[in-house]
This record gives structure tokens, sequence and C-alpha cells, in this order.
């Protein structure tokens, strides 16, 4: 068995390749015109525009569908969503549906050009990707500064894009903010990956689901709420893996992330996949 996507098309590929590079280009130049005005209002609608467009063109292309649940569990002002992250599909399913959203990103993204601008204006929270004390303190400071703000805050607790039926070690970072906010955290499950997996080109159409959980609500110890919400994720988005393939369901392999060579690396026994 294999966790590759079945059912690939090479024309709707090509397509939304197409799609997503010009609209991308497009609303990035766009962005970092409107990174120079007064404000961000005109900045954040730009952005989520974009998010709302790349959706569509994942649907009308790459004929992947999102069945986006759980929109009810939110709760009213700010909270700090934790995701599980299988695609680039992810971020612009949160930035579409959720109002007020920044979000925490490594500095890589910093490298690409025009992005720096339109990330800072934004009130993106960008850190070290190779973590340490450095990265903790500007977590820190810069989630405090979108805290004051009134902001939600996505994270991404893993810090990599995991394939289906895999997980990284969760980093304590969402915990900080957890407990020095005094804000519930939404967990977040998902299977995108089984139809766009991490960056790959190729897609599989039909529908994926991604599903807001029940909030943690504040006050746990760290152990507690790092168990609580690393097993309320996994086990969750191993059962909409399971519902999505028809197969039993099974917990993700603990893996590694190569830095050198930018790939994950087994850190146990791999238990297949496949949609």
């Amino acid at each position: 068995m294999s966790n590759t996507p079945a059912n690939t098309s090479p024309i709707r590929n090509l397509a939304f390749a197409v799609a997503y590079w010009v609209m991308s280009t497009f609303y990035a130049v766009c962005a970092a015109i409107l990174s120079l005005l007064p404000g961000r209002r005109a900045l954040a609608f730009a952005i989520r525009l974009y998010s709302r467009r790349m959706l569509w063109a994942l649907r009308v292309f790459a004929g992947i569908k999102i069945d986006l649940r759980g929109r009810e569990r939110l709760p009213d002002g700010p909270f700090i969503i934790a995701a599980k992250h299988h695609s680039w599909g992810d971020g612009f399913v949160m930035y579409a549906n959720v109002p007020n959203l920044t979000f925490v990103t490594g500095d890589h993204l910093e490298k690409i050009p025009l992005l720096s601008g339109v990330l800072k204006k934004l009130g993106a929270i960008v850190v070290d990707s190779c973590g340490g004390s450095e990265a903790r303190k500007d977590l820190a400071d810069q989630a405090a500064a979108a805290h004051a703000e009134g902001k939600r805050i996505l994270i991404y607790p893993e810090g990599h894009l995991a394939r289906p039926g895999e997980r990284f070690k969760y980093r304590s970072g969402v915990y900080f903010m957890y407990r020095d906010f005094a804000l519930p955290v939404v967990p977040v499950a998902t299977n995108l990956g089984l139809r766009w997996r991490q960056v790959d080109y190729e897609k599989s159409p039909g529908t994926a689901t991604i599903e807001f959980l029940a909030p943690i609500p504040v006050g746990l110890p760290k152990a507690e709420f790092m168990r609580r919400l690393e097993e309320t994720v996994e086990g969750r988005t191993n059962e909409l893996i399971a519902m999505e393939t028809g197969q039993p369901i099974h917990p993700a392999t603990l893996v590694e992330w190569d830095d050198q060579r930018g790939v994950n690396v087994e850190a146990e026994p791999k238990r297949p996949v496949e949609a």
C-alpha cells in the first residue's frame, strides 16, 4: 500500500498549477502595494480574497472540495487555533473562513520576494524556523502584540507539513500562548493531505474534510494541555483519514525532520496509508 493519492489527473494538475502561480503572483504584487497604505484593512481583505480564490481554483481545477466542519464550535472573541498541517491548502481554508486571523510562520517566508513587508504589515508572527530560546522569545513578543489587538492566532504545533499517517513532535510554543493570554485553544483535524499532500504538484480529486474540534478550556497545566492537544488532533485526524480511505484507524507514525535534506525521516516503524 502507498500513501500517494490515487486518481490524479495530469490535466487537472497542470490547470491548478497555472491558476496557482498566476493568482499568487497577481495577489503578491497587489499585497505589496497595499502594504504601503496606512492600516491593515485593505491588505487583510486582499489576502482573504486570495485565499478564497485559491479554494475556488482547488475545487474547479483540481477537483478538490473542502468539507469544513465545526464552525459552530469557534468561540466569540480572540482564541488560538492549533491545527494539523497536511498541505499548503490548510492555510487557505483557515484564512478564508476565520475573520481577524493572524498566524505563526517560519522565517523562511521572509526570504520570498515581496513577502517580508507584507508579513510585517499583516502582523504575522514570524519566528526562527530552527527554534531555540530566541525563537521562543520572538514568539512570545509577537504573539503578545497580536493578542493586544484582539486577533485570533493560527499555529501549527508540529512546525512542519506532515504526510497523512505521520506526525511530528508537538512544540510547546502553543502552550505558552495559551497560558500567558488565557485563551481557549481550538484543535483542528484534517485529511486534506490525501488530496493535496504537503507541497506536491499532484492532486487527487475528491472531498477533503477539515474540522474544528471542541476548544480546550484555559487553565490546564503544561503536560495535560500538550497531551490533550496532541491526542485530540491526531486522534480525529486518524479517524478522518480512515473515513476517507476505508481502512482501519491507525495511530500516526512519529517522524523527524531532516534539516539538511528537508524531508521526513521515520523515527519508528511506519504504517502505510492509501487514498
